[in-house]
Formats: C-alpha cells, sequence, structure tokens
C-alpha cells in the first residue's frame, strides 16, 4: 500500500484545475470564435479589435439610418413621379378632350369630374406616409399636410415647425380673375400662418451626414427632405434659401409664390376644372382660349416636376451607392476584427482535443494516485 502526503494531493489538485480551466478556455474559443477572453492576453490586439468593433458600429448605425432615408426619398420620387404621370397624360389629354368642338355637354361634364378626381388624386400622392410620418410634411404625424375642397377650390397647407405642436395652417382660394382667368390666392383670414411662416416652411431642408458630403460645409451634406409646396410651386428650398441671403438678387414673396402654385401642377389642373364648370354653366365663352393657355403651360410644368422627381431618383442612387460601400466596408472590418481577435477553427478544435485528452490523464493519474491509498494517513 502507498500513502499519498498532502503536498502530492495539493500539487496534484493545482496541476489538474490548470488543465481543467485550459479546457474550459479552448471550449469558449470555440463557441466564442474569440482567441482571447481579456485584454490583458494581448492588449494591443484587443484595443484594435476595439477599434475595429467601434468603427463597425457607427457603419452599422450610419447604414440602418441610410436605409430608412432611402425608403422615403424613395415615397417622395414615387408621389412626384405619379403627380408628374397625371399632368402630362391624364390632366392634358382630358383638356384636349374638353376643347374639342363636337365634345357634347354630358362628355364635357364627364371631364369636368375626371380633371377634378386628378386633382384630388395629386393631393393623395402628397399625403404619403412613411413609418407614419408625412413623407411631404416635415414633422407631424398627426395633420396630414394637405386638404383640397370637394369642389377642388380651396387648397389648405398644414406644417408643424420643429418645436411647435400645433400646425401652422396656410389656406389658398382659386379665384376667378378679372379677364375670366383662374389663379390662387392666399387667404390671410382663414389661415393661421403668415407669409413669413410660408416662406419659412418652403425653406425647409433635411441635410444630414450619411457618409456623403462635408460635416463641416452644410451645403455639401445630402437634403433629404422635398417639401409639399416645393413640389406644387416648383420652387426648390435652395432657392427659397438664396432669396432670404442678405444681398440676393432673388425675390420670392407671396405673390409669386401664388403664382408659381396657378401654373404648377395642381393650379392647372384645378383651372381646366373650372373653365370646364364655367363653360358648362354658360358663365364662359372663351374656354377654349384658357384651355389653350393651360395646355401651352403643362409641358413646362411637367418638365419642372420631372425635375423634382429626377433630383430625388439621384440622390437614392447616391444613398443606394453610399449603402454597397458601407457594406464591403462592414466585411471588410469584420475579416480584420477575424485576423486581430478571431480564433482560427481549426487550431481551436485542435487545442481543445488536446486540453481534453490532458485533463482525462490527469484524471486518470489521479485515480491511481488515491488508489489504495491510506487516507487515514493524510497530512
Amino acid at each position: 500500500m502507498r500513502v499519498t502526503n498532502a503536498s502530492t494531493y495539493r500539487n496534484y489538485t493545482s496541476q489538474v484545475n490548470t488543465v481543467h480551466a485550459n479546457l474550459n478556455k479552448s471550449l469558449n474559443k470555440i463557441s466564442s470564435g474569440k482567441a482571447y477572453e481579456s485584454a490583458a492576453e494581448s492588449p494591443l490586439s484587443y484595443y484594435r479589435g476595439k477599434e475595429i468593433d467601434n468603427q463597425y458600429m457607427e457603419i452599422l448605425s450610419k447604414d440602418k439610418l441610410i436605409t430608412d432615408v432611402k425608403n422615403r426619398l424613395y415615397q417622395q420620387e414615387l408621389g412626384v413621379r405619379d403627380i408628374h404621370s397625371t399632368l402630362v397624360n391624364d390632366v392634358q389629354k382630358a383638356v384636349l378632350r374638353a376643347r374639342n368642338a363636337t365634345t357634347t355637354d354630358y362628355a364635357d361634364a364627364t371631364i369636368r369630374d375626371a380633371l377634378l378626381q386628378y386633382e384630388h388624386t395629386m393631393v393623395n400622392d402628397l399625403n404619403a406616409q412613411y413609418q407614419d410620418f408625412y413623407v411631404y410634411g416635415g414633422n407631424d404625424i398627426s395633420t396630414p399636410p394637405f386638404e383640397l375642397s370637394s369642389d377642388g377650390k380651396t387648397l389648405t397647407y398644414n406644417h408643424t415647425f420643429p418645436g411647435d405642436t400645433t400646425p401652422k395652417t396656410f389656406v389658398m382660394d382659386l379665384t376667378r380673375q378679372t379677364d375670366g382667368s383662374y389663379a390662387f390666392e392666399f387667404n390671410t383670414g382663414a389661415s393661421s400662418g403668415t407669409e413669413k411662416d410660408l416662406i419659412r416652411a418652403m425653406s425647409e431642408q433635411g441635410r444630414m451626414d450619411l457618409g456623403y458630403g462635408d460635416i463641416r460645409d452644410r451645403d455639401t451634406l445630402l437634403d433629404t427632405y422635398t417639401g409639399g409646396m416645393n413640389v406644387l410651386t416648383g420652387i426648390t428650398s435652395d432657392s427659397m434659401v438664396a432669396s432670404q441671403a442678405t444681398g440676393s438678387q432673388i425675390t420670392i414673396d407671396m405673390d409669386y409664390i401664388m403664382e408659381k402654385l396657378t401654373d404648377g401642377p395642381l393650379g392647372l389642373t384645378a383651372k381646366a376644372v373650372w373653365e370646364v364648370n364655367d363653360f358648362l354653366n354658360g358663365e364662359d365663352s372663351d374656354m377654349f382660349d384658357q384651355l389653350g393657355t393651360i395646355l401651352a403651360k403643362i409641358p413646362d410644368t411637367g418638365h419642372t416636376t420631372s425635375t423634382f422627381y429626377s433630383d430625388l431618383g439621384n440622390k437614392y442612387n447616391l444613398l443606394e451607392n453610399l449603402d454597397l460601400k458601407l457594406n464591403d466596408l462592414q466585411d471588410s472590418l469584420t475579416e480584420q476584427y477575424k485576423d486581430i481577435l478571431g480564433a482560427d477553427p481549426y487550431e481551436s478544435v485542435l487545442e481543445m482535443y488536446n486540453n481534453q485528452y490532458a485533463y482525462n490523464a490527469a484524471l486518470q493519474v489521479g485515480s491511481k494516485l488515491m488508489n489504495n491509498s491510506l487516507f487515514d494517513f493524510v497530512r
């Protein structure tokens, strides 16, 4: 019989614990894929990996933001494209039919109703939503930015400024002029917003640091917001901002905005509705001339509107390309991270088997060490 003394047992216990710890470490390396468990094992590798991880998380956050912005731009592009298509296809054809000398009153009434429906369709396009936000409505998620009266004569624009809880309303009425034509006029009494407020609303932009442009130069950043009134008037937010600059040669006031609204896609459609309506009621003898004027303006207005959705499409493509580059960068950072802090799968498995073998051997040594020992004599 052999006697195991306390010193031998303590040494064995210490060694077997070390072997067991190595086994657990190799198992953790396989499950986590990490080469190191703490910075102490390789400080330089750990902090380089931390730097890469921070870069990766920043790119991931920007990538998610870009996805949201892309979807919002896409919804804006669809809306403007629909308005453009309605104007140059449906409205133009309807006006041409109304000018046909052989058209009956019944046919004219049908055309008038169709034109009115096109007008409402345009407004619905401008009330499009993405994730509960109105894409042409700035900061508001509760109030549609545009309302159109049933007769198509009164357009109401609602806009909530940042920090405000209630929207400013801008009411614009289509009014017959002394020459028999129609034009939109700002209804001061029915509006809670002023001329200054409307100019401010149409000057709003959504420039964001998405990896495109220079953060130190705001004008180089991508403008991700297009206001509904900008679409209806053809006046860009850049033009609005430039007109407010000191010494600017550009003058944009309420009269100019109403003029551009009247000659915009909604304005031309609304004028066509009421020219036909007045003709049916015997109130307009020069409908053909007025409709001819409207027809002459549709190509230019259509071109202006197409510029808006082309610009939105270009912005979308820029973000699409930027998104692809960010995805490539994510892949690159992932590979760098694996090279620095990642554990080689083959080596990890081999290390685990070696540690498993060593641990099993240690257990066998312990078994034989204590077999047939006189524990009463252990000191």
